[in-house]
């Protein structure tokens, strides 16, 4: 398991974004490093964890627990295959392209190093927007990405430090718990009777969903 490719992001003017200034920071591309990584602060005042990264639209992305973003280039060979056109790393705006590791087979709460010093835990999946839709110029791309179920994942910095394309990847830490990515994901978008089960991955899970799934049981009772 490995790095395949460390992507940063800068700011760009997007007609497909109601990002005030109408920028957006998704069209990431390889860098060779090294990169510092760190938690940057809280949602709507951190932005991204990787020094050099765009993160515009700070209502919805980036934060401690959206502080990295991965995708599995196994997934964008599939996509590739599927829509019939070349995706190069960094295209899904992720900032890291791994390789070898299932990203949303993996569980949330666990643990990557990266390279010899960065450790990262996953939170939550990434959920598809307009801007994702349009940046890729694919119609009904929110959909489509929604009923494949592999979003990949955002993550929080537990040991900051740098990494660079290439660093070995290695699993720290695996809970035992059954909520991958891939489930929480559905959780949140196409089966919601799944949110209670959500929180057998306590604190470790994004807290925007933990609030979705009190939130459901509370209007179950």
């Amino acid at each position: 398991m490995k790095l395949l490719s460390l992507n940063l992001g800068r700011a760009e003017v997007s007609e497909h974004t109601d990002q005030p200034e109408r920028v957006t920071g998704i069209d990431k591309r390889p860098v060779d490093g090294p990169v510092r990584v760190a938690a940057p602060g809280p949602k709507g005042v951190g932005a991204s964890g990787v020094a050099g990264d765009a993160v515009c639209d700070t209502r919805h992305h980036g934060g401690d627990h959206q502080a990295v973003y991965a995708f599995a280039r196994e997934d964008l060979d599939d996509w590739e295959r599927e829509l019939g056109r070349p995706l190069a790393s960094g295209t899904f705006g992720e900032n890291l392209t791994t390789e070898g590791l299932d990203v949303s087979g993996a569980k949330i709460g666990e643990r990557w190093r990266i390279g010899s010093e960065v450790v990262l835990e996953v939170t939550s999946g990434r959920i598809p927007c307009s801007t994702f839709q349009g940046h890729l110029g694919e119609k009904g791309w929110v959909r489509r990405f929604t009923r494949k179920g592999a979003p990949g994942a955002y993550l929080r910095v537990i040991e900051p430090g740098e990494i660079r394309s290439g660093d070995p990847i290695e699993i720290v830490h695996r809970p035992d718990h059954e909520v991958t990515v891939a489930f929480q994901f559905r959780a949140v978008t196409t089966e919601r009777e799944l949110l209670p089960r959500l929180l057998a991955a306590g604190d470790a899970l994004h807290p925007e969903a933990i609030e979705r799934a009190r939130t459901y049981m509370a209007q179950q009772s």
